[in-house]
Parts: structure tokens; C-alpha cells; sequence
């Protein structure tokens, strides 16, 4: 009992000991051991405006929503396929409007990114510390952004780890631009060196020219989702008229119907998807996740 006891006691004053010691070990085992897609999750709810409704608060509305919607399709049409691709679909459409509220905040943002990164160049340039010139964001930046540097700030004055506060930024921004500036700034730190206004004004420069470039392209590729959208909706809002007559809803409860529903709703995820595959700029990834 006392050599359990003893055991216990050593395993646990190891792990507070590596907490302490390694305090960014112990957030990256944190981080490794949930699912990616529920980190992905967290950020696209952050840059969506709902940061603060967790992950399983959500996933039980999304749930919620689509018996909800099921429901009322089976009761208007007495179609049981129907009314279980109608669930599907609704219990998908809450994730697909925080995607994209979340790509139309990036796309936002990446206008801004420029003239973030000339502040700092300023502030450094005028012999500003490199913290401080990073919480002047909060004041000084665009408006859009002034919030999650405004928690930087705080969080800095609070711990007092610069690496620590650009990190939670990092996480709470979600945005690949801002991780190449915020490594740029950590690499700075830890390394020192006179270079840092110079490769930021680079940085600048070559995010004005993507930033143009994406935003042309996106202007000319916009017919190829509204295309894919009308071709999607068009034979979904056929097959809703057609079903509100009793002898079309007797139809589509037989195998033979239920085939064909099935099958057509395979090739309309099928041919939506190729349609934004085409009019889909690449996106960056996270840098250091």
C-alpha cells in the first residue's frame, strides 16, 4: 500500500514538475491529443464571430437543427429518404456557415495584413520594443483586428511571455497570413539580429501582391459557384413540388425511389464539389499548428 501510495505520489510531482518546467510541452500534448478536426472547428467559430460557443455546444445545435428540419420534411411529405437527407443536410449547414463567415473574415483580413505589418516596421524602427509594439496594434491597427490584440496585450501584461501571447494569438487570429508574420516576430526574438524591419517590409510587399492577385481571381471564378450552386438547387427544389402530391410521395417510399433520391443526391455532392474544386483558389496552410 505505502510503495502505491509512494508511486502515485513521485508520478504525479513529476508531471507538475514538466508543467512548470516545459510549460509548451505540456500545450502541445494538450493540443496533439484532441481530434484536428475539432481544433479546426474551434478557429473557423472564432474567425466566424462565436468564439465563445464551445465545440460541443455546437455540434448539439447542428444535431438539434437537423431533427428539427427531418421532422418537419417527414411531416409535410411522408418521405422517409427525403426526410433523412433533409437531416443530413441541416445538421451540415450550421458547420457550412461558420466555413463561410470564417473564409469571408480571412478574405477580410488579408487586406489589412499590410498595414499591420507597416506599423510594426515603424514601431520598430523608432526604437519600440518589440512587445510593446505589438499591444500598440490594439490601438493603432485596423479596427477589425483591434480586439485580438487587445487580448495580446493583456495576456502579455499578464504573463509576461511574449512567445506564450503571440502564441494564443496565433491560435485566436486562425489565419496563415498572420502565422508567417507572428513566426517572423518569434524568430526575431529569439534570434535578435537588425534585419527584422527589412524582412517585414518584404513580407509586406509580398502579401499586398497575393492579397491582389487572390482577390482578382476570386472576382472571375465567382460565376463558377453561383453555377454550381443553381445546378445543385434546381432538381432538389423539382423533387420538393413533385413530392407534395400524394401518388409522388408512394413513389419515391419504394425501393425503386428510394434509388433514385439516393442516387441523385450522391452525384449532386459529387458534381457540387468538382464545380468548387474548379473555381477554388488553393489556401495556404497554418504555419507551426
Amino acid at each position: 500500500m505505502a510503495l502505491g501510495f509512494g508511486t502515485i505520489l513521485g508520478v504525479g510531482v513529476t508531471l507538475i514538475v514538466i508543467a512548470v518546467v516545459f510549460p509548451q510541452t505540456a500545450l502541445l500534448s494538450r493540443r496533439m491529443a484532441q481530434p484536428v478536426f475539432v481544433d479546426d472547428l474551434r478557429t473557423r467559430l472564432s474567425l466566424a464571430g462565436m468564439g465563445s460557443v464551445s465545440v460541443s455546444a455546437f455540434i448539439a445545435v447542428s444535431l438539434l437543427v437537423a431533427a428539427l428540419v427531418g421532422g418537419i420534411v417527414h411531416a409535410a411529405f411522408d418521405i422517409i429518404v427525403l426526410s433523412l437527407l433533409a437531416a443530413l443536410a441541416s445538421a451540415l449547414s450550421p458547420a457550412a456557415i461558420v466555413t463561410w463567415r470564417a473564409h469571408a473574415t480571412r478574405r477580410a483580413h488579408r487586406l489589412l495584413w499590410p498595414d499591420v505589418v507597416d506599423h510594426l516596421v515603424s514601431s520598430i524602427r523608432s526604437g519600440t520594443a518589440l512587445p510593446e509594439a505589438v499591444a500598440q496594434l490594439s490601438e493603432a491597427g485596423p479596427d477589425a483586428l483591434r480586439s485580438s490584440f487587445r487580448s495580446f496585450a493583456h495576456d502579455y501584461r499578464t504573463s509576461a511571455s511574449f512567445t506564450g501571447a503571440l502564441d494564443r494569438l496565433k491560435g485566436e487570429l486562425g489565419d496563415p497570413v498572420a502565422d508567417r508574420i507572428i513566426e517572423t516576430l518569434k524568430m526575431a526574438r529569439d534570434v535578435g539580429g537588425t534585419e527584422l524591419p527589412g524582412v517585414l517590409r518584404s513580407l509586406s510587399a509580398a502579401i499586398r501582391e497575393d492579397s491582389g492577385i487572390r482577390t482578382e481571381v476570386d472576382a472571375r471564378q465567382s460565376w463558377v459557384r453561383n453555377a454550381a450552386k443553381l445546378g445543385v438547387a434546381a432538381p432538389w427544389l423539382i423533387l420538393f413540388l413533385l413530392a407534395s402530391r400524394p401518388e409522388a410521395a408512394a413513389a419515391y417510399n419504394s425501393p425503386l425511389g428510394v434509388t433514385v433520391i439516393v442516387v441523385g443526391a450522391a452525384v449532386s455532392v459529387i458534381a457540387y464539389r468538382f464545380m468548387l474544386a474548379l473555381g477554388r483558389l488553393p489556401e495556404e496552410r497554418r504555419w507551426f499548428r
